[in-house]
């Protein structure tokens, strides 16, 4: 019996970039390339008619964009997006960055040409990546989204702590805006966060959350002090910790299960430096990255909080984590900023 092959709709408003991707597609036997848009108005159209596993999505598709259509695509008809942007060009990047906001599982740099009808290195990435989005469940987007109750809350407890670590993986980039805009600008500890994210696209993605956020959000700088009222972001290629609990720590150690910078690496450093006086939270992501980590934490004595299934894009990373008993509140995520709020108070 013949295995179904993953069924790609490619959208790109440059005819010579659309025959490129869809050829470069085509090296893998697994995929088929069964239809190309050039226009946003296109998209929704095709996707419905042709019932693709995954899009690939210009970030500046000509048209309403990569924002507005990927909205549309997730209310209309959900289907995993993977946009494809130019790293080097700022419009592209802020674009990728909205477009994640509004419900796009990744984002990849723009591949590169094939060599003698085979992906390159870094097409082979985009390939991979466009394989495991495929096999993503996306849900429905409504155009009025509903609060949701909190699933599972442990008792506070009795002193608040002094940092938080945030981990996130694919869906992150829109949990992380949804959170970290909730927290008002005075809030009392040092975020640090791990973002799993295509190379060049963290400094869009911090200045798209820097200006979203009541509190300062930034690139992590090597041995810069930790401040108050501000949140650190895991630069490209580089594993985030904290040194003592005064400065930060950043790390070419090797990748940790494929992640460099690694949410395992994250949370065992917040761990080992603050104890007890830590709170460690893990949002929606696909794989297990930090389960490791928050082991560590929660042998610490460090408090533990998971985004639940039904509000996380994918349930791979705090799935695991609560899966490993390490986890004290299972929330939705438009309960995580409370939750965090309300750790800060303590018993009082």
């Amino acid at each position: 019996m013949v295995a179904r092959k993953i069924r790609v709709l490619v959208a790109d408003g440059s005819v010579v970039e659309r025959e490129r991707i869809t050829a470069l597609l085509c090296t893998d036997p697994e995929i088929q390339v069964v239809g190309q848009a050039a226009r946003s108005a296109g998209v929704v159209e095709a996707a419905k008619r042709l019932y693709p596993d995954v899009i690939a999505l210009d970030a500046c598709l000509p048209g309403e964009g990569g924002f507005e259509i990927t909205k549309e695509i997730m209310i209309e008809t959900p289907t995993p997006v993977v946009i494809v942007s130019d790293e080097t060009d700022a419009r592209q990047v802020e674009a990728s960055i909205l477009a994640l906001r509004a419900g796009a599982l990744a984002v990849v740099a723009r591949p590169l040409p094939s060599h003698n009808g085979h992906a390159v290195p870094a097409s082979q990435h985009f390939i991979s990546t466009i394989k495991a989005m495929s096999h993503v469940k996306v849900v429905r987007h409504w155009r009025q989204s509903l609060k949701l109750p909190p699933v599972s809350r442990a008792a506070l407890p009795d002193a608040p702590p002094l940092v938080v670590a945030i981990a996130a993986s694919t869906g992150g980039p829109a949990a992380l805006q949804q959170v970290l805009s909730e927290l008002p600008g005075d809030f009392p500890a040092p975020i640090l966060v791990v973002q799993h994210i295509a190379s060049g696209f963290v400094d869009g993605l911090v200045n798209w959350l820097n200006a979203l956020c009541s509190l300062k959000v930034k690139v992590a700088v090597q041995a810069e002090p930790l401040q108050r009222h501000t949140v650190y972001v895991a630069p490209d290629g580089s594993h985030l910790g904290v040194s003592g609990r005064s400065r930060i720590l950043l790390s070419a150690a090797e990748p940790i299960g494929g992640f460099r910078p690694s949410a395992t690496f994250l949370f065992e450093s917040v761990a080992q430096a603050f104890g007890a006086s830590s709170l460690h939270v893990i949002l929606t992501g696909m794989g297990q990255d930090g389960v490791v980590g928050l082991k560590a934490a929660r042998a610490s004595g460090a408090r533990i909080v998971a985004q639940d299934e039904a509000s996380s894009v994918v349930f791979g990373m705090p799935g695991a984590a609560i899966g490993a008993g390490v986890v004290d509140s299972i929330l939705p995520l438009t309960s995580v900023a409370g939750e965090l709020l309300a750790t800060m108070r303590g018993k009082e």
